[in-house]
């Protein structure tokens, strides 16, 4: 499969590296998915179609985010919601009228499978721990890039590896980010997990 943009923003904009994400999903061929940090849901879409793809109507997927764009505490970055391309801006601010970052407008991107998908507004340091993810096969952590934020969500996402499914984190070593690296070299270190880089960008962890 391609990545497709939906003609939103999306951090996977690089060249192939959407479509090198959706081939390492399809390794794992999981059936329920968690990501974390949806923004403006277009990875939120292009795992749907992939699981829809592999398993029909039978997977799950599971989005958390706060859809704040506000939000500038703990050291986060808040994400750009702003379009380079003015023809999007007008097309979202003047004739749908909505902000392609809201729950909203990201339900509406993902209808088609609005039996398969359950999104979730809020702070995953609260969130994450009220939602059993004892059969999650796979997470993708692509939410808080402060140290705080990504250690918690890996240690509430640590049920997901331990019954043999994969977390695969997004902005390893991202420069003006470093908690993450460091939250992640730390979790591995001490849950002894194995660890492996995926195109320069990806930390992805298992337990075998």
């Amino acid at each position: 499969m391609k990545y497709k943009k939906y003609w939103r923003k999306t951090s996977l904009k690089q060249k192939n590296i959407g479509n090198h994400f959706l081939n390492e999903v399809m390794l794992s061929k999981p059936k329920k998915f968690l990501e974390i940090g949806i923004f403006q849901g277009v990875t939120a879409r292009n795992i749907c179609e992939l699981l829809y793809k592999i398993h029909d109507d039978n997977f799950k997927y599971i989005g958390v985010d706060k859809f704040d764009i506000d939000e500038k505490k703990n050291n986060e970055i808040v994400p750009n919601n702003n379009f380079k391309n003015p023809l999007k801006q007008f097309y979202y601010q003047y004739i749908i009228k909505e902000n392609p970052y809201s729950l909203r407008s990201v339900k509406n991107l993902l209808k088609k499978f609005d039996k398969n998908i359950n999104i979730i507004k809020g702070d995953s340091n609260i969130v994450l721990p009220k939602i059993d993810l004892s059969d999650v096969n796979y997470v993708f952590l692509d939410g808080g890039h402060s140290y705080d934020t990504v250690i918690n969500d890996l240690i509430n996402c640590k049920v997901v590896v331990e019954n043999n499914g994969i977390i695969l984190c997004d902005d390893y070593d991202l420069s003006y980010a470093p908690g993450v690296k460091k939250a992640i070299d730390e979790f591995v270190v001490k849950e002894q997990y194995i660890i492996k880089i995926l195109f320069n960008r990806f930390a992805k962890i298992s337990k075998k």
